[in-house]
């Protein structure tokens, strides 16, 4: 169960990682390119979007490396299916769709 956890939860994290930095540290002008939707958002809700990202993918990583409050890892993740539901409400309607 260990090996299929770090399988699975270290790319996630690390995909998450690295997404939510770019949404708060690069400007609009930049994440364009990769990410048409940017300019139907607020500023603000992109960087918090960018930091729930973040925090996701540390609390799918810290707790079970550490061991310290595990509970969270699970919270993390059913934190990231609320994050792609909302995700999927947000696309559907725009021209990005591929």
């Amino acid at each position: 169960m260990n090996i299929a956890y770090w399988s699975v939860a270290g790319p996630l994290a690390l995909f998450y990682l690295y997404a939510g930095t770019l949404k708060m540290i690069r400007s609009r002008d930049r994440l364009r390119p990769m990410m048409a939707w940017v300019d139907h958002m607020p500023l603000p809700a992109l960087r918090a979007l960018g930091a729930v990202e973040t925090l996701g993918a540390t609390g799918l990583i810290l707790p079970p490396l550490t061991g310290i409050a595990p509970s969270l890892a699970p919270a993390a993740a059913i934190g990231f299916v609320l994050l792609q539901a909302g995700a999927i409400a947000v696309h559907l309607p725009g021209e990005d769709r591929r």
